[in-house]
């Protein structure tokens, strides 16, 4: 997609959010043509569909694999393949963010880090079968998933969901020509005003970006052999959220053996206890350069706030909240991808909907019955709320708020 392309649909997005529910019209400008938003929780989503009080939802995986395989919902379509065709291919999901200031006075220890995520992002998808399971039991307990009167296996779930996810670190110019889209998209929303409402594209760069580590760690890799950081050790802290999208630092945890025999690096558990880690420590060439706590955020709005008050270092972290906190003043860049694609929309199972043409023909069929299909979303101005919003009004349908 060239770059004229992409400026392009950024106005077009303006007249899309618009339409499609951003001022919340009283009456459709498509008759029954119309969708209700219901901006909700992410873990709330596939309850509220297999108890019937959603039509649909809009999510990031895996909460995406879950509805399908507990067979009460049905993928209409995955994030890349929303309209129009080609728009969304290979779309920017979630980075490795840093503050400015711990990696100026950290470099050794931020390309150390950045070895262990980049491979261990080869290796997520490499062998997804490993993955799944360290994903199921980081994020559900490695337990079985009830939603009303329907049981999954979480392992199922992540052997679904992980196929779906385009691990990768590579910044490519469709990764970054996708966050200037978000960024028009966050403008017309008001989410953008500060430092990127008005800058040239490479302005815009040198705000948001810093590849460095990620450069130093490709080297590192190929070289096989990584600097053990000087001075006193340090402690660092990783904010993160629930998802299969930061796969690979779960791995990096749960593999620290493979990766320190691989490089004489490692993120090493404190303990090894099943589950969730909340305490590692960093170690290069047999020498421990620093205490790493892994914090858990609900949201990339969170996470940005704990980065801007200095409580974290790092985080893995979707690219619209990250990008609105650097246009506030946040001072912290993007390293580099973590994977790219990984979302998607589901409905109830009982609508027959086999894709998004059928989606649109459901729509209609049920306005015309004087019923407005209802569909949960992630947070708005989030990925999945922009991209939805614009397929809906490249289709003619309107969108009405919850409140």
């Amino acid at each position: 997609m060239h770059h004229a392309k992409i400026l392009a649909f950024i106005g077009i997005v303006a007249v899309a959010l618009l339409i499609a529910g951003c001022t919340q019209p009283s009456e459709p400008q498509t008759g029954n043509a119309t969708v209700s938003f219901l901006y909700t929780s992410v873990g709330q989503m596939p309850q509220l569909l297999a108890t019937g009080q959603v039509d649909g939802y809009m999510v990031w995986q895996p909460f995406v694999a879950v509805a399908e395989v507990g067979g009460f919902g049905t993928v209409v379509s995955y994030s890349q393949n929303l309209p129009p065709p080609g728009l969304w291919e290979d779309h920017s999901c979630d980075s490795l963010v840093a503050r400015n200031d711990i990696v100026a006075a950290n470099p050794d220890l931020t390309n150390a880090l950045s070895v262990v995520l980049v491979d261990a992002t080869t290796y997520a998808k490499e062998n997804p079968d490993r993955t799944a399971e360290i994903c199921a039991d980081w994020i559900f307990g490695g337990g079985n998933l009830t939603f009303g009167n329907v049981t999954v296996s979480s392992v199922d779930v992540e052997k679904a969901s992980i196929p779906t996810i385009r691990f990768t670190n590579d910044p490519s110019p469709q990764w970054k020509e996708s966050n200037s889209v978000f960024i028009g998209a966050l403008k017309d929303i008001g989410y953008v005003t500060g430092s990127l409402a008005n800058v040239s594209p490479e302005e815009s760069d040198a705000l948001l970006y810093d590849f460095g580590p990620y450069e130093n760690a490709k080297a590192l890799i190929q070289k096989g052999t990584v600097p053990t950081p000087e001075g006193e050790m340090q402690k660092i802290t990783i904010g993160y959220l629930l998802s299969d999208h930061d796969a690979p630092l779960f791995v990096a945890l749960k593999e620290w053996k493979y990766f320190e025999d691989k490089y004489g690096i490692a993120l090493k558990p404190v303990t090894d206890a099943p589950g969730k880690v909340e305490k590692a420590e960093l170690i290069v060439n047999g020498k421990k350069v620093a205490d790493v706590q892994l914090v858990k955020g609900e949201g990339g709005a969170q996470l940005m706030t704990l980065l801007a008050s200095n409580t974290i270092d790092f985080a893995e972290a979707g690219t619209p909240p990250t990008i609105s906190a650097i246009d506030k003043g946040t001072p912290i860049k993007i390293l580099f991808p973590l994977h790219t694609e990984g979302s998607g929309l589901v409905v109830t199972s009982k609508a027959q909907v086999t894709g998004w043409d059928s989606f649109v023909s459901w729509i209609k069929e049920e306005g015309a019955k004087g019923k407005t299909v209802t569909i949960a979303v992630a947070p708005k101005g989030s990925i999945q709320d922009v991209q939805l919003k614009f397929a809906l009004e490249q289709s003619g349908v309107a969108v009405i708020e919850s409140k």
